[in-house]
């Protein structure tokens, strides 16, 4: 019976629900881990970030920020309690752009996918994030694409800023859910990776993000210590795919991450 309801919500491109470690909101050690994590950003944010912003723009040298950045996601989601395995890598061409799809239920998932893909990444998050005070405006330094899909016109030149990207040897990550999931949950998938796949001939990295939600899960305001399992399947080609078999291609990336999340 799983398995027949677990195929059609992939075919549906429904919710499913997955079996997940529930992690106590009431944990006190999590409720304060939890607020380390952000003290830690805070700092970070204000007495590096902030100071490396004006001296790369006073001398023109933005894309300097990026081994910084990279540095900064690793020692944040150390301080965080999270170890990152990273396995699938030998499925990646090293010198190879791709787009690289995943599920998403943690803010630990941004700075495990910005930091340990193996190159150069950006990663396409929500406008809200360019109106955090000096991380919004760190955010251009290192090419992340923030898309307002309110305004047609805007996110016309964020996607026509990401083909950019693509064609000087950046890969691109997006969360096509959208926004983070609930633990244990994989949303359904919006097309604007796979739009951008078809246009630009890149292959599609499906990405499977475990454990993530039970050490810091929306909504759960707390943190627990744990390893981050991040599992790069392999590619999926994009030739001989058509605008009319968007959905059918989402599908096959969507089933793929399904199915390694579903595994214990």
């Amino acid at each position: 019976m799983f398995e027949v309801s677990f195929a059609e919500k992939i075919e549906k491109n429904e919710k499913i629900e997955f079996p997940v470690k529930k992690s106590s909101k009431f944990s006190f050690s999590g409720k304060l881990r939890y607020y380390w994590c952000w003290f830690v950003a805070a700092v970070m944010v204000l007495f590096i970030g902030a100071p490396t912003l004006v001296f790369l723009w006073l001398i023109n040298r933005r894309t300097w920020l990026y081994p910084l950045a990279q540095w900064g996601a690793k020692i944040w989601l150390r301080a965080c309690g999270a170890k990152v395995e990273v396995r699938g890598i030998e499925n990646l061409e090293s010198r190879k752009s791709y787009i690289f799809v995943s599920n998403h239920r943690s803010y630990l998932d941004t700075a495990a996918l910005f930091a340990y893909t193996g190159r150069r990444m950006s990663i396409v998050a929500k406008k809200e994030l360019l109106k955090v005070p000096i991380f919004g405006q760190g955010m251009g330094f290192v090419n992340i694409i923030a898309i307002d899909r309110s305004n047609p016109e805007k996110a016309i030149e964020s996607i026509n800023r990401t083909q950019e990207l693509l064609s000087k040897g950046y890969s691109v990550g997006f969360f096509a859910e959208g926004t983070r999931a609930m633990p244990g949950e994989l949303l359904p998938f919006k097309k604007g990776a796979f739009h951008l796949a078809l246009q630009t001939g890149t292959p599609i990295v499906p990405v499977a993000i475990k454990n993530t939600d039970w050490m810091m899960g929306k909504n759960c305001g707390t943190a627990f210590p744990g390893t981050i399992q991040m599992i790069f399947l392999p590619p999926v080609e994009v030739e001989g795919y058509r605008t009319e078999d968007i959905p059918k291609l989402l599908n096959k990336v969507r089933g793929m991450i399904a199915e390694e999340l579903a595994k214990v």
